[in-house]
């Protein structure tokens, strides 16, 4: 394990799609927050604008603000929009299973 000072804080960057995923490991200093950790990692470079107006951050999956201070160990994670609402994906996948007919059990 490479050295690290009192006055640096590991943490990890997460982002996902279904085309894509990235994990990167990031030494910053103590005080840094979400917005400055994000800007070391070069996300506006990863990202196109009109991504970056739509995400929002989280630590362990608590949202939180882009002046959050991190600290040591803690995974940040950008978050995409959903596409639908998770309720009505599942209202739809009820309707479409009970139209569909059924076929006994055979024991």
């Amino acid at each position: 394990m490479p050295f690290m000072d009192a006055e640096s804080v590991r943490l990890e960057v997460v982002y996902a799609t279904p085309e894509q995923q990235w994990i990167l490991a990031l030494e910053v200093a103590h005080g840094t927050t979400v917005r400055s950790a994000l800007e070391q990692v070069g996300l506006d470079q990863r990202l196109s604008v009109s991504e970056l107006a739509l995400v929002s951050f989280g630590i362990f999956g608590v949202p939180c603000a882009p002046d959050t201070v991190l600290g040591d160990g803690d995974r940040l994670e950008i978050y995409r929009p959903l596409l639908d609402d998770p309720k009505l994906i599942r209202r739809r996948r009820g309707v479409r299973s009970r139209r569909q007919p059924s076929t006994p059990k055979v024991r």
